[in-house]
């Protein structure tokens, strides 16, 4: 582990901080204080209080009670704008650049070098982005227009930008949540060269590896209050989920034994050109059957395709025994299937509706008559699966936007759930949420195969995939190339079928 660059003053620091939204206290006291040349992990559930500290520190946000400080000096920021003029800048889960611009055009947007007659210099932009790139250590096109940039690249865009109002605290915000793997090592070297230049970076992640991987201090917080702030160096993994949840986790993946029963669902030879081809497998009652696999492998692919969200161009999909016809989802319902999307936000919830409303989008001819819905009836089941997954929310009517990470993700799932489905199909289930409602995700997915429903699970999260599931299949460029039972599912195995590779290294023919 690398050793703290720290110096003795701060170079951003927050002094008994507290923060109130009406009568919800979201911070408590809090103080926190970043060194330069040092990477520091916020650590927390969802509804700690991190996100309300990142706007405070970002000047979103004035806090009720405290105080912030730069090197030392107590400062008043009236807005972002403050914020960034003392070198902080924060950079997004999801960044917001302007698509049709270029990567330089984003960089110095409203700030570009003037020739004569007020002409933008091109030359000078362009030499000044290449700087800024050639800083991070990266490879990128100071021409190329935003559009077509993946996630892990727009990200360093923002880097770069950030860089050039002189930023010295770095706060990334889940940062990783949507990269590959080696797009995230791509990511923590060019964190670890901004370190060594003295960058100050507040790091806010729910992958407890990555903090241990990356930073050199972790501050936890739990609802609202200061838990603990130490060195990384002598923690354990079970000491960070303790303070961050105030218990023992013994149970993240908590596996129920289940009696295997008949084939619930079946797929034979399913085939969509250029993405999946001659995809086979069966799931069983009781059964969690993993797809693992690298991103871009065809896992999501495979069952959208399964569902009918996508028409697969050969192949069938049975379900109980009955086949089920190409590109329908409304079909695939009927039959008992229920899909819980990747994306939670853009493809499993509508936004801007209550709480009720989303959970009740899937049952609309069961909640009403004549094209009218009875609020009574869909309060009435939301309320009694908001109870069951222990949702935590205000009021039902509320928007679902306002909801935390994983509380949005326990909607989606009792919208889906409230179909009474045979065949439950989760892609990614736990993404983006917080250890303990990560811990209560797992111990429903186990229950409910328990109980007899056939769960098939898409998951990039290994630890995950070995503990739940009871067969994994490995996919890998669109082919299934394993089929490991759980004795045999371990992290060595699922990697070389998942590269393409026997568990000898040798290239699978």
């Amino acid at each position: 582990m690398d050793q703290p660059k720290s110096a003795e003053r701060p170079v951003l620091s927050l002094e008994d901080a507290s923060k109130s939204f009406g009568a919800v206290r979201a911070l408590q006291g809090v103080s926190l204080a970043l060194f330069a040349g040092e990477a520091h992990a916020l650590a927390g559930e969802n509804g700690a209080g991190k996100s309300t500290l990142i706007k405070v520190l970002a000047g979103v946000h004035r806090p009720d009670a405290g105080r912030v400080l730069v090197d030392g000096e107590p400062v008043t920021f009236h807005g972002p704008s403050d914020a960034r003029d003392a070198g902080i800048a924060v950079i997004y889960q999801e960044p917001t650049l302007f698509p049709d611009l270029t990567v330089a055009e984003n960089i110095f947007m409203g700030r570009q070098p003037r020739r004569s007659f007020g002409r933008v210099d091109h030359r000078s932009v362009r030499d000044a982005t290449r700087a800024l790139i050639d800083r991070l250590g990266v490879d990128l096109d100071p021409g190329q227009l935003c559009r077509g940039l993946s996630i892990a690249d727009q990200q360093l865009v923002e880097i770069a930008k950030a860089l050039s109002f002189d930023a010295r605290v770095l706060i990334m915000d889940e940062p990783t949540a949507a990269l590959t793997g080696a797009e995230v090592a791509r990511l923590f070297g060019v964190v670890r060269t901004l370190r060594e230049q003295g960058t100050a970076v507040l790091f806010i992640s729910h992958r407890l590896e990555e903090i241990f991987a990356l930073c050199q201090r972790v501050t936890t917080l739990r609802d609202g209050r200061l838990i603990s702030s130490d060195t990384v160096d002598g923690l354990t993994e079970d000491d960070l989920v303790r303070r961050m949840v105030g218990r023992d986790l013994d149970e993240l993946y908590p596996k129920q034994p289940a009696r295997i029963g008949d084939t619930a669902l079946a797929v034979r030879r399913l085939t969509r050109e250029g993405v999946f081809t001659d995809v086979s497998f069966d799931v069983r009652r009781g059964e969690i059957v993993a797809l693992a696999g690298l991103v871009g492998a065809g896992r999501s692919e495979v069952v959208r395709a399964v569902f009918g969200v996508d028409r697969a161009d050969a192949g069938d999909v049975h379900v109980a025994g009955n086949k089920l016809p190409a590109g329908s989802p409304t079909a695939a319902m009927a039959a008992g299937v229920a899909l819980v999307p990747e994306d939670r936000r853009q493809q499993g919830l509508v936004m801007e509706l209550s709480i009720e409303r989303n959970i009740g989008l899937t049952g609309l001819d069961r909640l009403g008559r004549g094209g009218l819905v009875r609020r009574t009836l869909e309060r009435g089941r939301a309320a009694d699966w908001a109870v069951r997954l222990q949702l935590k929310y205000n009021r039902l009517s509320d928007p679902v936007g306002v909801l935390s990470g994983g509380n949005q993700q326990k909607v989606v799932l009792a919208k889906w759930l409230a179909t009474e489905p045979g065949v439950l199909i989760v892609d990614e289930p736990t993404r983006g949420i917080d250890i303990g409602t990560k811990a209560e995700v797992h111990r429903l997915l186990s229950s409910l195969a328990a109980e007899g429903l056939a769960v098939l699970m898409v998951s990039s999260d290994l630890p995950e995939v070995l503990a739940m599931a009871d067969r994994v299949l490995v996919m890998h460029e669109g082919r299934i190339t394993a089929e490991l039972p759980r004795a045999l599912a371990t992290e060595e195995s699922v990697m070389a079928a998942a590269t393409g590779r026997t568990a000898g290294g040798e290239k699978a023919a």
